[in-house]
């Protein structure tokens, strides 16, 4: 009895030690929305007006893959440079990761992003868009959905332009990115 209670215990001690202590996007999100400095949002796909837009129906299946955003802004301001850059360098850690295939990376005018999925070749679990301005902070959003297809993105981004989505709701978003 005594040799099976501490085999038990080797193997409850094992498999504790053996868990990664890494934090995933998921619990970053859940970390951050705490921090004042970051502003948090989760949007449906509903928001997006989709149902409304004459869409084809590769469009219609594209677009019902879709269930929500998350949107994690954190804008910088000089009495917070350390906390950005500490954020900066975490959200690039957990993007490292071996989970997340790089799709694109662009250099713009308002700054750097990166475009990462999550999933195989054939279904995306989610999607990452990453962002970072050194005067004026970052942005990370997820696109979460079922069996999302990485084809049917060219028809969701369609889907979006054909939608009547005004933007309501996201003006402190939009202030971020205005500086």
């Amino acid at each position: 009895m005594k040799k099976a209670y501490w085999l038990m215990m080797l193997v409850i001690g094992f498999t504790i030690s053996s868990c990664s202590s890494e934090q995933s996007l998921q619990e970053y999100y859940i970390a951050s929305a705490q921090n004042p400095n970051f502003m948090s949002f989760d949007l449906p796909s509903s928001l997006l007006n989709l149902e409304k837009a004459n869409l084809t129906q590769t469009e219609l299946e594209a677009a019902s893959s879709l269930k929500k955003l998350n949107i994690l802004a954190f804008q910088k301001k000089p009495e917070n440079e350390a906390d950005y850059q500490i954020q900066k360098a975490a959200i690039k850690s957990i993007l490292k990761d071996d989970d997340y295939s790089e799709l694109m990376k662009m250099n713009t005018s308002i700054g750097k992003a990166t475009l990462q999925l999550k999933g195989d070749d054939d279904t995306i679990d989610e999607l990452i868009i990453y962002g970072d301005n050194d005067e004026k902070g970052l942005i990370l959003v997820r696109v979460l959905g079922d069996d999302m297809n990485p084809a049917s993105f060219v028809q969701l981004i369609q889907a979006m332009e054909k939608s009547d989505f005004d933007g309501k709701g996201l003006e402190k978003l939009g202030d971020l990115l205005k500086g």
